[in-house]
Formats: structure tokens, C-alpha cells, sequence
């Protein structure tokens, strides 16, 4: 009877750091990977004069869950070709001219105005696009006309 409490009592510990062993052994190595995020809907954009761009910041991402934030907005600039071109077109094949990033950038719905006074481009076509964090580019606005500022 001593021999079986002898080792019961002896197997406890065993289990102990077997199970402790086995614990610390399971789940997933390295740094936790965060969700993918979605992109930004479209920013709605207009023209407030001939320099100056008036514009909403998205509410949500494109699945339409909330936005937790932007960080840079983006004004790509494309020049004048044949016809007008779709905002994906001026996202894909036009250059960043212009950007603002946090914290002069307000909350998400909000509105602001950037001035593109110093913009020095001929004829051409602009859209906008919020970036998230981790340089989520979210979906360009509506194509805008740009007018040469010899003009």
C-alpha cells in the first residue's frame, strides 16, 4: 500500500511539467499576424474653386465595416490623354503630386479642404485615394479635371 501512495505521489510532479511542457509547446510561433485590412471606400471629392479640393473622409472600408482611421491622403495626377479616364486608370498608371498625413488629417467622415495651389502640372485629370495603415490604398474618387494654372 506505501508502494502505490509512493508513487502516486511521485507521478503528480511528472504530470505537472509534462502538462506544463506540453502547454508552453502548443499554439502558434512567433508574433501574433493581424487581419488583413480592407480598404477605404471612395473619398467624396470636389472641386471648391480652381486650386482647392473639398473632401469627406470614408466612414468605412469596403466591406462596410467602420474605419478605424487614415493615415496618408493621396492626390495622383495623370495627364491629358483622348478620353477621360476611369479613377482606377489615373490610380494605376498616374504619379502622387500631393500629400497630407496624420495629424492634420481629421477623423473619419469629416471634412477638409487641400489647397493645390502649388500644383504646377498641365491639363490633366486628379483623383484622391485614403490610405489605411500599412499602406492599404483604398478606392479612388471620382475622376476630377485638372486645369493648366497658366490659365
Amino acid at each position: 500500500m506505501m508502494d502505490e501512495m509512493r508513487s502516486f505521489s511521485l507521478a503528480n510532479p511528472l504530470f505537472a511539467i509534462t502538462l506544463s511542457v506540453m502547454v508552453v509547446q502548443c499554439g502558434r510561433k512567433g508574433d501574433p499576424v493581424p487581419r488583413p485590412r480592407a480598404a477605404a471606400q471612395a473619398m467624396d471629392v470636389r472641386l471648391d474653386g480652381l486650386r482647392k479640393l473639398r473632401m469627406v473622409l470614408p466612414l468605412a472600408d469596403a466591406k462596410g465595416n467602420s474605419l478605424v482611421g487614415i493615415e496618408i491622403v493621396r492626390v495622383i495626377y495623370l495627364p491629358l490623354g483622348i478620353t477621360k479616364p476611369t479613377p482606377e486608370e489615373v490610380f494605376s498608371r498616374g504619379e502622387v503630386v500631393l500629400e497630407r498625413r496624420r495629424p492634420d488629417l481629421p477623423g473619419p467622415g469629416k471634412t477638409f479642404i487641400m489647397d493645390l495651389g502649388t500644383l504646377q502640372r498641365s491639363q490633366g485629370w486628379i483623383v484622391v485615394v485614403a490610405v489605411r495603415l500599412g499602406n492599404v490604398a483604398g478606392r479612388p474618387s471620382e475622376v476630377l479635371p485638372w486645369m493648366d494654372p497658366a490659365l
